[in-house]
Order: C-alpha cells, then sequence, then structure tokens
C-alpha cells in the first residue's frame, strides 16, 4: 500500500524528472511512423499506477498515441492462452536476439523466431491467437487489451492502419520466408494485418499505465479485478519483457534500469515491476535503438532514486520501507 508520504514524494520526483527531461535532446521521430509526427517531439508524458490503484500522471498524458511494438505484449500473452505454453514455446523462443527489432534472423536451431518481441516472433504469435477470421482474432485482441486498460472504447486507429500496410514490404518479405521454412503458416496478409491491427490500437500514457499495473498486479487490472491474463502465463510474459522487451538495448536496459518493459517506435515505455506498480512514458524522440530518448532517462533515473532495480536491495526501495523525503531535498541527487 502506498502512504501519502510515499505518494507525495513520487509526485514531486515526477514533476521533477518531467521538468529535467523536458529540456534534454529529443532524438529522432522513426521514418515510419505518421510524418506529422515529426512536428510533435515536443511531447512528453509520465505515469504511473499502483496495484492499490494510486495514480501518478505529469505532462501530456492525455495525447493517444499507437501502441506498435508495445502490442506484442498483448499478443504473446493471448497466444500463450489460447496455445499453452509449451506450444507456444515451440513456435516461438525467449532468447534475446541481439539484432534490431526488424532483422530477418532466426534460432536456426529450433526453427523459430528468436523472441516474441521482435517483429518475426510477433508475427508468429499473431497467426496463434484463435479466431475464424481476421475480424474474429483483432477483436479478441482489442477485448483483451480493454481489459488490461480499463477502457472499453480502446479501439484501432483506421488511418494508422492503413498507413502502416502501405509500408510493410519487410514484414510481407519476413513473413513469406517464415513461412517457406515452416515457421509460419496460412495467409500471409491476413496475419500482417491482425499483427498490424493491434499496433495500430491507441491509448494515453494513463491508459498504458493500467496496462503496465495489471501485468504488474498478476494480471488483474488493480482498478475492475478483471483478469486480463493468467497468472501464471503473466509471469511468462514479464519474463520476456526482462530480457527481451528494449529492442537490442535489453542487457544494458536490465543492467541500468532492472525494471521489466516494453518499448515502441512510437515513443511509448510499458515498465512494470511485479506487486508494485506499472509505469509508462511517452515522448516520440527516438534513440539509434528505437527507444524513445526520455523514456530511457526517466525510467533510468526513477530505477536510482527509488531502488527499484529488481535486484536492488529491498532497503533500497521507496516500496520497501519509509520513504523519507528530506533525503530527496535536492532533485537529481543521491
Amino acid at each position: 500500500m502506498v502512504d501519502t508520504a510515499e505518494r507525495e514524494l513520487v509526485r514531486s520526483q515526477l514533476n521533477d524528472l518531467h521538468r529535467k527531461n523536458a529540456e534534454q535532446a529529443q532524438g529522432r521521430v522513426a521514418g515510419y511512423y505518421p510524418p506529422e509526427m515529426a512536428g510533435q517531439s515536443h511531447l512528453f508524458g509520465i505515469a504511473g499506477t499502483s496495484i492499490d490503484g494510486t495514480q501518478w500522471a505529469v505532462g501530456d498524458c492525455g495525447y493517444r498515441f499507437p501502441l506498435h511494438s508495445i502490442s506484442k505484449v498483448f499478443t504473446y500473452g493471448l497466444a500463450l492462452e489460447d496455445n499453452g505454453r509449451e506450444e507456444t514455446l515451440r513456435r516461438i523462443g525467449v532468447e534475446p536476439s541481439g539484432d534490431p527489432f526488424n532483422s530477418i534472423t532466426f534460432d536456426e536451431a529450433n526453427n523459430r523466431p528468436f523472441n516474441p518481441m521482435i517483429n518475426a516472433g510477433a508475427l508468429v504469435a499473431a497467426s496463434l491467437v484463435r479466431g475464424r477470421d481476421r475480424a474474429e482474432k483483432v477483436e479478441r485482441l482489442l477485448e483483451r487489451m480493454r481489459i488490461y486498460s480499463g477502457n472499453p472504447d480502446l479501439a484501432v486507429d483506421q488511418a494508422i492502419l492503413d498507413e502502416q500496410l502501405v509500408s510493410n514490404d519487410r514484414n510481407l518479405g519476413l513473413s513469406y520466408l517464415m513461412r517457406s521454412l515452416g515457421m509460419l503458416t496460412g495467409d500471409i496478409e491476413e496475419n500482417i494485418a491482425v499483427y498490424l491491427s493491434a499496433c495500430s490500437v491507441t491509448v494515453t500514457t494513463v491508459e498504458l499505465s493500467v496496462m503496465a499495473a495489471t501485468l504488474a498486479h498478476g494480471g488483474a487490472n488493480p482498478f475492475t479485478g478483471e483478469q486480463a491474463l493468467a497468472r501464471h502465463h503473466t509471469r511468462d510474459v514479464i519474463s520476456v519483457m526482462t530480457m527481451c522487451g528494449m529492442y537490442d538495448a535489453a542487457g544494458q536496459w536490465a543492467y541500468d534500469v532492472g525494471i521489466p518493459a516494453k518499448s515502441g517506435v512510437s515513443g511509448g515505455i510499458l515498465a512494470a515491476l511485479p506487486d508494485y506498480f506499472g509505469l509508462a512514458v511517452f515522448s516520440p524522440g527516438l534513440d539509434e535503438h528505437g527507444n524513445s530518448v526520455r523514456g530511457v532517462d526517466v525510467c533510468r533515473d526513477l530505477s536510482e532514486r527509488f531502488g527499484l532495480h529488481v535486484f536492488a536491495d529491498p532497503a533500497e526501495s521507496v516500496f520497501g520501507r519509509v520513504a523519507q523525503p528530506e533525503q530527496h531535498a535536492h532533485p537529481g541527487g543521491h
């Protein structure tokens, strides 16, 4: 339970981090992101949701943006539920690839994509979601995301989906190659449409923090109590996020930040600290790995200030002790 002192400490630190990082270099906006976003790199929101329902938000937290690669978390979760752990693992590995998210490389020893957080693995995960056709699969994914977020109106942004379908040659090539190798079956274009529909679902930073908190809460939405994913599957999803969630910078992230997370090229980062809280950051400027520049910096600072690294001494965590606000009298100091 987050007490009043801790709540206010977190709020003041989030405000401080927002002010500090708003002035930092913004990176670049991905070339395959809608062109108009190049002029929106100033947008910047930070939101957190505790598993007890406490929320914090600062900045542009009401702006809607597409999940893009963050959707891979939820597609993988539904694939696990529909097919079971062993069958899903047979089709998609859980090892970091060490390559960019859109690389055309595979786990050749096991004839499968390396993990579900890169495009190859996410395309196979989409094919494992059950449904009679594309529409039913997309609707099942949407229904599940609505439970995670608590927003019954969560939807695919058709304009964003149309743009992604136009610039889709790499996913097409990747899919046909995987089908030729026996990693993927069925209608390639229909499967890509399912995958990209999930990527085109738009959320706010606050909604994304609730989705993260649902993962942190064993798959149960902290506000509604509704189960978005069984606890044992949630464990598997968070484990893969820890190892593979931040593209080819996942190792450095685990070393520096130590919070299970997934990023997307829209500038969003979802981070879930099991049994404590969910965090979301949105800022469209990206680094060379495709991760939000401000988002990475905010998460690194929060991890250091509050001792949130999963391997940190519990005595150093704000959730494992009584907060001492006076220790943070000088924002940015440790």
